[in-house]
């Protein structure tokens, strides 16, 4: 998917330095508070932990979306370099570990970014590009892999998707109450993907039934507060 200016746009206008300081604060401070809590945190408690009011928030941010792109940009960044990485090992096995390992250990230090490998986010253009980048490499490894007999064949790319799916509910579900329990549950996960095979796996999802589970995700966890009832 490529970025491109809409007919018309004119050069983005430089914010002003208070608006500017506003806007960092407001996404360190989201930062924090996606780590800690994931992306079920509200937009209110990220302008309390920026100290900013409601309203200077969705001035800079009118939408969760456009905060979770601010925030996630370099973990993308990381996550796209990660698949770099482990296309330059000698080894297309080691490197296919390697990465998994690498990523879901990005997910356990980070509640958000657990969330972000989970979801997609259809108007965040800059994220889901740079997602799509490293999914291009992502099937570019698992066909080396296979083709080194060392992964199984009815391994897909989407069995990754499912793999950050899984560890992100253990790491949610675990916590700081077990905080290692994730490596044990990806070295299962690794070892079961090995050639050859122990016996045939059920069919993986369509890429459609997958992408539509993700868009659900984002658009639960983005989605406006309910107004309080009153009466």
């Amino acid at each position: 998917m490529n970025l491109h200016a809409r007919p018309g746009d004119g050069p983005a206008q430089p914010l002003r330095s208070d608006a500017e300081r506003n806007r960092a604060r407001i996404v360190a401070a989201a930062r924090t508070v996606f780590r800690r809590d994931g992306l079920n945190a509200s937009m209110a408690s990220v302008a309390r932990e920026a100290g900013v009011g409601i309203a200077t928030m969705f001035r800079r941010f009118p939408t969760k979306e456009e905060l979770v792109a601010a925030v996630f940009a370099d973990r993308m960044d990381a996550y796209a370099d990660a698949v770099g990485t482990a296309l330059d090992d000698p080894d297309p096995w080691h490197g296919l570990a390697g990465f998994i390992e690498t990523v879901c250990a990005m997910q356990a230090a980070d509640y958000g970014f657990a969330d972000v490998l989970t979801m997609t986010f259809p108007t965040a253009k800059a994220l889901e590009e740079r997602r799509n980048q490293a999914y291009e490499g992502v099937v570019q490894l698992i066909g080396r892999a296979k083709a080194a007999g060392r992964l199984r064949e009815d391994f897909t790319p989407e069995d990754l998707v499912l793999v950050h799916m899984a560890n992100a509910g253990v790491v949610n579900a675990t916590g700081d109450a077990a905080p290692d329990a994730w490596k044990r549950v990806v070295a299962l996960m690794i070892q079961s993907f090995q050639a050859p095979a122990r016996g045939p796996l059920p069919d993986s999802p369509e890429p459609r039934a997958l992408y539509k589970a993700m868009l659900r995700a984002s658009q639960a966890s983005c989605a406006p507060p309910e107004p309080e009832r009153k009466g």
